[in-house]
């Protein structure tokens, strides 16, 4: 039966979506013998599909992965790096990373470190990646100087990036003086560098940003011991469970969420 074919890559666990669009505009996928192009249909049982010369095997899905990696900075958050730089991947045993599919959900900046999920079900990586879903996301952000009140709230009710206003967030100085301060930041949307852009708009430019948490799923728990940079562990059945539960539930309105009131907001960050 004909699908298009970054849908195939993603169902068989080759790469999620967004990656398979990626490998296809570089190239890298052909049928046939012929590159590939967006969009275009193919029947797995009749054409023959490779990656970077390698055919894809036609065989039943890998057994699904989902893991946690604690990425260091200097790491990559893709698959592929044309220019040779050290990805998620890498740092994943061979027999794990080879002829499974894995692959990052989302990303983080190659300088920020934290909580990155990888996994080869591209249907739960597009459901989460998904501008029509949106996970919480809680980082711990090392800014210049001491941001007042008055910068915080107006980032909690959302800043205009691009032309377009950012979702409300919760935004709370953990620690500070007037050279440096820490703020434990949680968004619902990942524009690209989206952190580091706003504070650097508000005059209060990121030193390091390290990303804790994805929704409910922590890089350190009461029941886990912490988990070192580069390493990954398997994530528990109810963590599997919650992300494929968020997948379910569409975001709220951007208008909703920029309607709470500022003593609404500072309620829900107590």
């Amino acid at each position: 039966m004909e699908a298009r074919l970054q849908k195939i890559l993603a169902q068989w666990g080759i790469a999620s979506r967004r990656e398979a669009e990626e490998m296809i505009r570089d190239s890298r996928v052909q049928i046939n013998g012929i590159l590939a192009h967006l969009g275009q249909k193919v029947d797995p049982e009749k054409d023959a599909i490779t990656i970077d010369g390698k055919p894809v095997p036609k065989k039943h899905r890998p057994a699904l992965i989902y893991l946690l990696l604690h990425k260091p900075a200097g790491v990559v958050s893709t698959c592929y790096d044309p220019h040779r730089r050290t990805t998620v991947l890498d740092l994943l045993p061979k027999e794990l990373r080879e002829g499974s599919g894995i692959h990052p959900v989302g990303r983080l900046d190659a300088d920020s470190t934290g909580a990155l999920i990888l996994t080869n079900d591209g249907g739960l990586t597009f459901g989460l990646t998904h501008p029509r879903h949106s996970i919480s996301k809680t980082y711990r952000v090392l800014v210049k100087g001491h941001p007042p009140q008055a910068v915080l709230q107006m980032w909690r009710q959302g800043v205009m990036l691009e032309g377009r206003k950012t979702r409300a967030a919760k935004v709370q100085l953990i620690e500070g003086c007037a050279e440096q301060s820490v703020l434990e930041i949680v968004l619902q949307e990942g524009k690209n560098r989206q952190i580091r852009r706003i504070a650097q708009q508000l005059g209060y430019p990121v030193i390091k940003l390290h990303r804790t948490a994805i929704g409910s799923i922590q890089l350190q728990t009461s029941k886990e011991p912490f988990l070192d940079e580069g390493k990954y562990r398997s994530l528990k059945d109810h963590e599997i469970h919650f992300l494929q539960k968020q997948i379910m539930q569409p975001i709220k309105d951007s208008a909703e969420l920029r309607s709470v009131s500022s003593h609404e907001m500072a309620k829900k960050e107590e």
